[in-house]
């Protein structure tokens, strides 16, 4: 690798360092990691969303909107 990294043409003009690959990039090409935001990563390792971590699926809806019972409640019969 060589020790002189280009950075011309990027929106900053300095280097950073993957989290992961220890490998060093221009700093416009590290993103944050999905599931850990403090990791400055690169394309190439940054992952797929954790589906433990998203929201809970919302619930459905499924009582019925007016119940009627077959019997009466007061005991007598129909």
């Amino acid at each position: 690798m060589p020790i002189y990294l280009d950075t011309r043409g990027q929106p900053t003009l300095s280097v950073g360092v993957c989290d992961r690959c220890k490998i060093k990039f221009p700093i416009g090409d590290l993103s944050p990691d999905r599931n850990s935001p403090g990791l400055m990563v690169c394309a190439k390792d940054n992952d797929l969303y954790d589906p433990w971590r998203l929201p809970a699926r919302k619930t459905e809806n499924i009582t019925v909107r007016h119940p009627r019972p077959d019997t009466p409640l007061d005991g007598s019969t129909p």
